[in-house]
C-alpha cells in the first residue's frame, strides 16, 4: 500500500488517473494534456502501474492503459475499517 499512496501524492498522477477514469488512453493521448515530455508522463505511468494503480494492454502498435479499479476498492475499503475502529 505504501506504494499506492507514493503513487497517489503526486498531482500529474492524480490527472493522469482522473483523465483515465472517464476512459482508457494511450500514452500518446495521456501525454497530449500535459506540458511535458513524453519519457516524464512515461515514468508516471510506471509508478502508477508499479503500484498496481493502472493496467496496460498492448493493442496492435499502442499500450492502452485503464484503471485498476481494484486497487480503489481496497484502498476504500481500508479506509473505512480505518475509520470504524476510531468510532
Amino acid at each position: 500500500m505504501n506504494d499506492t499512496f507514493k503513487a497517489l501524492s503526486d498531482p500529474t498522477r492524480r490527472k493522469i488517473l482522473d483523465l483515465l477514469k472517464e476512459k482508457d488512453l494511450t500514452a500518446g493521448e495521456i501525454s497530449d494534456h500535459f506540458n511535458m515530455s513524453k519519457p516524464s508522463i512515461s515514468q508516471h505511468l510506471k509508478i502508477l502501474k508499479q503500484a498496481d494503480l493502472v493496467h496496460d494492454e498492448k493493442q496492435g502498435q499502442y499500450v492502452l492503459y485503464s484503471l485498476n479499479t481494484t486497487v480503489f476498492q481496497d484502498i476504500m475499503s481500508w479506509a473505512l475499517g480505518f475509520a470504524k475502529k476510531n468510532d
